[in-house]
């Protein structure tokens, strides 16, 4: 060979080298873990769905998804860096962290409202939260702990009408007079079902109990050295939830049942339907900052009214339990129908 074509065959050679490495460096993911915190359902369907439908993908993440239950914790999975995210019920659990020095975070809350609601009798007339004084009201330990203490000091509520709530409808469907806790999307369809009446529904989320549901929770030291995995799985996770609440989400259907095969196809349009009826996950300033926003009002708000209750301590950092940093930038927007 001349040493003249020396130069032209070495470039021939690294671009060919080069084009066949580039599909599988465009292929190469970022392996991602994200806990729930409890069984496969409606509830967590955006995160089914962004997997099934390859919106993860799209985002460069490969995405794992760790089922919680009633024997599992991932959020302490999460804590000691087995998993990257993990879905908590609720701002509560973020204000706890931060009480107890837990270095974890808040970054995304996919529920507007808290599901939270209290369920009546056709024959007790409830329209209003004032209503169910009267009655027995069936609780379970964790709601006397918290939501329930907003009720005394909100609405003058008292402990005296309260009975244990053990998960178990049948001494509420057997008192027309009393009323149960539940969450909007499955306990009034469990109720209908078994007592074979539709009972009357009061979502505290109506009245002020302004807690945001279903967070995406991660650590600190991930947001500080991957705060770019942590965008792109916040931004894939809000489009898997338009994309499961507006869009085809038989995939993420299927793979909710893969995981969990007692769930029911009809069972998960209920769930679906009641979370779009009550805007539990895209109402209020999700309008105008897409899926997943927060404010710095609201949950101060919250967390004054949690320590007005006795609920939270009053001298905690509540500003550390959260970050607006991954949010309220309008991702997904496009994908909301005009007329919702």
């Amino acid at each position: 060979m001349k040493p003249v074509f020396l130069p032209r065959a070495l470039t021939a050679i690294l671009l060919a080298l080069h084009a066949m490495s580039a599909p599988a460096t465009a292929q190469t993911l970022d392996k991602v873990s994200f806990g729930t915190n409890w069984v496969a359902q409606a509830e967590q369907g955006g995160f089914f769905q962004a997997v099934a439908d390859g919106t993860y993908q799209k985002y460069g993440l490969d995405v794992t998804i760790v089922p919680g239950g009633p024997n599992d914790n991932n959020r302490m999975l999460l804590i000691s860096g087995k998993i990257d995210f993990f879905m908590a019920a609720n701002t509560l659990m973020s204000f706890d962290a931060v009480a107890n020095n837990v270095p974890v975070v808040a970054i995304a809350a996919i529920f507007q409202k808290d599901p939270q609601v209290f369920l009546t009798h056709p024959d007790s007339k409830v329209t209003k939260l004032e209503d169910l004084k009267p009655l027995t009201l069936f609780v379970s330990k964790e709601g006397i702990t918290s939501y329930f203490q907003w009720l005394k000091s909100e609405y003058g509520f008292s402990e005296g009408k309260v009975r244990p709530y053990t998960f178990n409808a049948q001494p509420f469907i057997a008192n027309r007079m009393s009323a149960m806790q539940g969450y909007v999307t499955s306990e009034p369809y469990a109720v209908e079902k078994a007592a074979k009446f539709k009972p009357g529904i009061i979502l505290l989320a109506d009245y002020g109990y302004s807690a945001y549901s279903t967070l995406i929770e991660t650590r600190r030291d991930l947001v500080d050295k991957k705060p770019d995995l942590v965008q792109r799985f916040v931004d894939a996770s809000i489009i898997g939830w338009y994309n499961y609440l507006y869009g085809d989400n038989a995939p993420g259907n299927a793979m909710i049942k893969k995981f969990n095969p007692e769930m029911t196809d009809e069972l998960i349009a209920y769930s679906v339907s009641r979370m779009k009826i009550y805007g539990i996950v895209d109402s209020g300033d999700t309008l105008k900052d897409g899926i997943g926003a927060m404010s710095d009002a609201r949950v101060g708000s919250f967390f004054d009214k949690m320590a007005r209750a006795g609920v939270v301590r009053r001298d905690i950092d509540f500003r550390k339990a959260y970050s607006l940093r991954f949010i309220n930038k309008g991702v997904g927007l496009d994908l909301r129908p005009r007329n919702q």
